[in-house]
């Protein structure tokens, strides 16, 4: 899936979403709490944001992606983001630094977040530059955008902005929407196309543990929904249809950034037309090779520090 679709390359996807840098901790065993515990420490880039923008520049498509940084930082990241193949249109925030997210990776790759949202809880309507926005094929949009005051109003204009193009939405945190009210979340991605919850997010969004009714509740608000399942597959949902794929073997080492890579194989493979069941299983194969490697984004594949 590395190789460039034309059809999908020549239409630009707009991702709008967190920027951080993930400090990524290893420990040898159980932490042990007031002493010490040896571990594996490095710092990678990421966000949810960021990092579903670079995948999706590494399956081929054209990538812009709108966020918020320190303003120390701005010409670093944006030239990061050159790197991989992403257009970055990052404001500068000269009040708070870059995000900064710490993960805590349990043995088999299952991972836990500290996170402190910084610039990105500054994120606004004028930073997403005009032109950007009105030559988008289709937006994209990071869940945490919605869970802070400024971020939200910015996204939930965008989102009636660009009505009657395809907008999608990756819910990001279960505890997050616990906190906001699933009802809100419902309410402020209204006139979405596509939602992608995990799990648990599916189960906190439509208030209960059983798939086919997750399914049932939130497909009466978005056209698509598709449900990572983790090690049990994944599935989509559409008014009066299911499609289910299983998940292929992974050596698992760091499940962080897998849901972006599946999400970002998703859409790629979908504006390339493909049916929904193709969709999901490349999608599933990228999504465990995502976490066969540390870090959330493509270029920290087989690197660990």
């Amino acid at each position: 899936m590395s190789q460039v679709r034309p059809a999908v390359a020549a239409r630009r996807i707009l991702v709008v979403g967190d920027l951080m840098i993930d400090t990524i901790v290893e420990p040898e065993g159980p932490l042990v709490r007031g002493s010490d515990r040896r571990a594996a420490i490095v710092d990678r880039p990421g966000g949810s944001g960021a990092n579903q923008a670079a995948w999706l520049a590494h399956f081929g498509a054209a990538v812009d992606f709108v966020a918020r940084v320190g303003a120390a930082d701005r010409r670093r990241e944006a030239a990061r983001l050159r790197r991989v193949g992403v257009t970055p249109h990052l404001a500068a925030d000269r009040r708070r630094e870059t995000g900064r997210l710490i993960a805590l990776i349990e043995p088999g790759g299952e991972r836990s977040f500290l996170t402190d949202r910084a610039a990105n809880l500054d994120l606004c309507a004028r930073d997403f530059p005009e032109a950007v926005v009105d030559g988008a094929a289709m937006i994209h949009l990071s869940g945490y955008s919605f869970f802070a005051p400024g971020p939200r109003d910015a996204v939930v204009g965008l989102i009636a902005r660009a009505a009657g193009r395809p907008i999608g939405v990756d819910p990001a945190s279960a505890e997050f929407l616990r906190e906001a009210g699933p009802d809100n979340f419902l309410a402020w991605t209204h006139g979405a196309a596509m939602l992608f919850p995990n799990e648990e997010e599916a189960a906190v969004l439509s208030g209960t543990d059983d798939p086919q009714a997750q399914g049932a509740r939130l497909a009466a608000h978005y056209p698509l929904v598709v449900v990572k399942r983790g090690a049990a597959g994944c599935e989509a949902f559409a008014a009066k249809s299911r499609w289910r794929v299983p998940a292929p073997p992974a050596a698992a080492k760091d499940s962080t950034g897998a849901g972006d890579a599946f999400v970002a194989a998703f859409l790629v493979a979908h504006l390339a037309g493909q049916p929904i069941e193709r969709c999901l299983a490349e999608a599933a194969a990228m999504g465990a090779k995502a976490t066969e490697s540390i870090g959330g984004q493509p270029e920290n594949r087989g690197r660990r520090g």
